[in-house]
C-alpha cells in the first residue's frame, strides 16, 4: 500500500467519523429544541387555562338567549303571576 491509499483511507475514516460527530451534534441541539418546545406549550397552556378559569370566574350572569322558548321565566311574565 502506498501512501497516496493510506492517505485517501484515513482522510475517509476521518470525514465519516466528523459526519458521526456531527450527526450527535445535531440529536442533541434536535433534542433540546423538542424540549424547549414542549416546555413552552405546557406554559403557555397552563396560562391560558389559568384566563379562561379567571374569566369565567369574573364573567357576568347573562340572561337567557333571546331564541330560547317556553322558558319557566318567559311563562310567568305572559300569564303575570309571580
Amino acid at each position: 500500500m502506498n501512501s497516496d491509499e493510506a492517505r485517501a483511507r484515513a482522510e475517509t475514516v476521518f470525514k465519516k467519523e466528523q459526519q458521526a460527530r456531527e450527526g450527535a451534534q445535531a440529536w442533541l441541539e434536535y433534542q433540546a429544541q423538542a424540549r424547549a418546545t414542549q416546555e413552552k406549550t405546557a406554559r403557555l397552556r397552563a396560562l391560558r387555562l389559568a384566563k379562561e378559569a379567571s374569566d369565567k370566574a369574573t364573567a357576568p350572569i347573562k340572561n337567557a338567549p333571546s331564541g330560547v322558548r317556553g322558558s319557566a321565566l318567559a311563562y310567568s311574565e305572559k300569564s303575570g303571576s309571580t
